[in-house]
């Protein structure tokens, strides 16, 4: 197998993977697009490489055929003028004439058939050569479309990633500053606080306590009738 046959075979089966299903199956999908970037870049850049040198090789072999092509009409030409003359000459009686110009047609055609059989030969490996070059360029365009989805969705995975991972912290710094957690900064320095605020109320209550015995009569029932007519409303419904 040539290299260049290597080169169709890899570009073949990479225009045709299922990308989906490759990275379904990868535990890595990153680390997996990373991969199949590099590898469909370097098959690219290898790819063009041999349609370049394939289709250099073609229009040689074209050039080649033209060549022959040409020749073998021009060998034919002189073959027809050396009979014309050979006939003349052999008209005119001049058989040994007649003879050297026969002798000349003939190797005419002998160089006319060799240049058609060489067209005729390199025909088929020309058609070959092209429809090898339509197969690599083919490949090539579906290889680039994908290279180009998968960057699009590397990108796209590395941006999800990378804000989750953002998230993330986020969500950590503010678990860290919880109010509600007594291990905080913040939970101990509110803790310190309420205990200041509670000595200051204690020693209020202290220094008010026969104030507050004093006013003990006044209790506040400024709610009993409210209390008492709810009571009875429920009691009608009842």
């Amino acid at each position: 197998m040539t290299k260049k046959q290597t080169i169709l075979g890899r570009v073949s089966q990479l225009a045709k993977a299922n990308i989906n299903s490759l990275l379904d199956r990868a535990e890595d999908p990153e680390k997996m697009l990373d991969q199949l970037v590099r590898d469909y870049t370097n098959s690219i850049a290898e790819a063009e490489e041999a349609v370049a040198q394939t289709i250099a090789h073609v229009r040689m072999a074209e050039g080649d055929l033209k060549a022959d092509r040409e020749a073998a009409t021009e060998w034919g030409n002189k073959a027809a003028a050396a009979a014309n003359k050979a006939d003349e000459l052999a008209a005119a009686g001049d058989s040994a004439g007649a003879e050297k110009f026969t002798n000349l047609a003939r190797v005419a055609l002998q160089r006319q058939i060799q240049h058609e059989g060489e067209a005729k030969d390199a025909e088929p490996a020309i058609a070959a050569q092209n429809a090898q070059v339509d197969q690599l360029k083919s490949g090539l365009v579906s290889m680039k479309t994908k290279l180009e989805d998968l960057k699009t969705r590397r990108d796209t995975l590395v941006a999800r990633a990378r804000s989750a991972e953002a998230q993330s912290r986020v969500q950590e710094a503010i678990g860290s500053i919880d109010v509600m957690d007594p291990t905080s900064e913040l939970g101990r320095f509110e803790d310190r606080i309420r205990q200041q605020e509670a000595l200051v109320q204690g020693r209020a209550e202290a220094q008010a306590t026969t104030l507050e015995d004093q006013f003990a009569e006044l209790e506040d029932h400024s709610q009993d009738a409210e209390i008492e007519a709810r009571l009875a409303a429920l009691r009608n419904k009842g």
